[in-house]
């Protein structure tokens, strides 16, 4: 008897933000009220209304995790956790949603803590790891040093959790080789998702007055382009999911009232897989002369990340065919492709 493959069903995060009041550091980076767009710290009874007002938008079959974001969640009274944590359990007794997934800092992770966590279904535990260079993360005041993070990957991956590692690109003595380095090391601790952040200057953050003094300069958004286009496929090539490129857009940051200075594009992303492909597209070899047709057919979910931000990767073969195509294929992965030409 033919079986057919399981469908993959759709996975949905609602995100849920407790402000960063349980942070022991002021990270010379970090605002994270202008940031996220929130003061308070919200209700057990706003975190239901969030879940079941997400849940009328979210279909009966799809894969549904809770996310309590905002640095460092088990950092806050052990009571507010419990509050929080136990706000969820409903719905995960109904089947509704399937776990729970939350951020925090390395050094506050123990296996006193992982224990606690088991006992509300949580899933998934990211790291704001920042940087795995320890001269970075002295500059930024992380105030935990790479071998913590280290530790506590350990011991997220060693209690059955899913791992997932944060870095920042551009941070003070921050360098191309160091954020490959820390690339490199995010997949060696075995994280299978991670989230790059290229650095900004935040109003009212420590960095906004070293930027001020002339002590720190950011990274232009094209460079910090090209440098994440540089790790990319790194992650990609070990099979760690790449959850998000580039900040939320806040309103804050969409109206610049929070941005000071730095590579902040509601595209940033998109403009990241956009430069990737240039760079495939470049070392491509045609024949002398304006061909045709060229048919490129790359992975599924490629297509507009080939045709680049603004289509200026179809602009640029279009300089050699008079007519371009793009197919995806559920055979190719990652960057992978097949150019046929005519």
């Amino acid at each position: 008897m033919l079986s057919l493959p399981a469908m993959k069903l759709r996975h949905y995060t609602i995100p849920v933000f407790i402000p960063e009041e349980a942070c022991p550091n002021q990270c010379v980076f970090c605002n994270q009220h202008r940031i996220a767009g929130a003061e308070c710290a919200p209700s057990v009874d706003e975190v239901i209304r969030k879940i079941n007002a997400h849940l009328l938008t979210i279909p009966a079959e799809g894969e549904v995790e809770i996310g309590f974001f905002g640095g460092n969640f088990t950092g806050i009274p052990l009571a507010e956790q419990q509050a929080y944590l136990g706000s969820v359990q409903q719905f995960i007794d109904t089947g509704r949603v399937q776990g729970i997934r939350l951020s925090t800092r390395p050094d506050y992770i123990t296996a006193e803590i992982l224990n606690f966590l088991k006992q509300y279904h949580v899933t998934s535990i990211e790291l704001g790891a920042q940087s795995l260079d320890d001269e970075v993360l002295k500059l930024a005041g992380r105030g935990h040093t790479a071998n913590q993070v280290r530790l506590a990957a350990q011991l997220i991956t060693d209690h059955g959790f899913k791992l997932g590692l944060q870095m920042m690109i551009g941070l003070p003595g921050d360098t191309f080789e160091k954020s490959v380095y820390t690339a490199k090391e995010i997949i060696r601790l075995g994280a299978v998702s991670t989230r790059i952040y290229p650095t900004l200057v935040i109003k009212n953050t420590e960095l906004e007055q070293w930027y001020l003094d002339g002590k720190y300069t950011p990274l232009p958004l094209n460079e910090a382009i090209e440098r994440v286009a540089g790790i990319v496929p790194l992650f990609m090539d070990a099979d760690v999911k790449i959850l998000r490129i580039g900040l939320h857009p806040s309103e804050g940051l969409l109206d610049r009232s929070s941005l000071v200075a730095g590579p902040f594009e509601v595209a940033f992303g998109e403009m990241v897989f956009s430069e990737i492909w240039n760079r495939q597209i470049s070392r491509m070899k045609f024949p002398n002369g304006k061909r045709n047709l060229l048919t490129l057919t790359v992975a599924n979910g490629m297509r507009n990340p080939a045709i680049g931000y603004k289509a200026n990767n179809k602009n640029l073969l279009l300089e050699n065919f008079r007519k371009v195509i793009f197919n995806e294929s559920a055979e190719l992965k990652g960057f992978e492709y097949h150019a046929d030409t005519m």
